[in-house]
């Protein structure tokens, strides 16, 4: 089995989880359990985009270009954050709809 396609597929399955546990949500249906795998998945997605945007940035430093940098430092490219707050890590130009 190929990596990416199987990386691929755990992505769209989550995102699908994801929309469907805030579907729950937004009806007022959602268990405990929903509401812990929303805040989970809610994460994985977040990395997800800041780890893209980080991409993104290191392509464009190397043509020369102006990247965003991460807000606690005026001399280094963010990094993907293994905890809480990823979200808040992505340069406003780049704040994705979850």
């Amino acid at each position: 089995m190929d990596k990416e396609t199987l990386y691929r597929t755990i992505g769209k399955i989550a995102v699908e989880k994801y929309d469907s546990i805030c579907s729950k949500l937004s009806d007022n249906t959602s268990t405990s359990q929903d509401r812990c795998n929303g805040e989970l998945l809610s994460e994985i997605i977040a990395m997800a985009k800041n780890r893209l945007t980080v991409a993104e940035n290191e392509k464009i430093a190397e043509k020369g270009g102006d990247v965003w940098l991460e807000r606690t430092s005026d001399s280094h490219f963010p990094h993907i954050r293994l905890h809480g707050g990823a979200l808040e890590d992505d340069p406003p130009e780049h704040n994705f709809e979850k």
